[in-house]
């Protein structure tokens, strides 16, 4: 995560990559962009907090139940990192309400018939937060762009550019080395019984 102050909006921008999030009830924003990987971002309107997370699964979603799935397990713990942190600064989990961005098609390696990486990403988190009873209040996902996105913690709203060019060249390569890491770990993890995390 990367943090500076950013003069346009008067305020403090917190810039999380893939496998990060954050949450604040603070006047800062929370940004991120997004080429195959998915952003969640939740609020609780009674508190006035927010969070956005930035994470992809490893592999296509296989399985009947991402719950039983081991791709989805990547996608739950970052779903459940970032609630229990708004949780601890008072959220309440029944009172949250959530976007969901991204999932684009900008990996050269990724285009199958079932959508691959980027599809699996989108399914993950509408039946995640389907599952857990969370309203989809908006979305942007899918396509062939990326989505450079701010989020303002204390009111929900969200400010969305579609991006392409040099800036998604540079989503590309990241998003491929940490999908890479991703694979890796998983591996590694199927040898032993060790589980890792970010």
């Amino acid at each position: 995560m990367y943090e500076h102050y950013n003069g346009k909006f008067e305020k403090h921008v917190y810039i999380i990559h893939p496998g990060e999030y954050y949450a604040s009830g603070e006047p800062v924003l929370i940004s991120t962009v997004l080429g195959s990987c998915v952003g969640v971002a939740f609020y609780d309107q009674q508190r006035r907090i927010g969070g956005l997370n930035h994470f992809m699964l490893p592999g296509s979603l296989d399985a009947k139940s991402f719950m039983t799935s081991e791709t989805g397990k990547y996608g739950m713990f970052a779903m459940e990192l970032l609630i229990n942190e708004l949780i601890k600064m008072g959220a309440r989990k029944e009172r949250l309400r959530a976007k969901v961005f991204g999932g684009g098609h900008v990996l050269q390696n990724d285009a199958g018939e079932d959508g691959g990486v980027p599809q699996s990403n989108i399914d993950f988190a509408f039946e995640y937060l389907d599952t857990e009873r969370i309203p989809v209040e908006a979305s942007d996902v899918g396509g062939t762009v990326g989505r450079k996105l701010f989020l303002d913690p204390q009111t929900f709203r969200v400010m969305l550019k579609r991006v392409t060019g040099r800036l998604i060249v540079d989503v590309e390569k990241e998003e491929e080395e940490y999908l890479e890491q991703l694979r890796r770990r998983r591996g590694q993890k199927r040898k032993g019984d060790v589980t890792l995390f970010d």
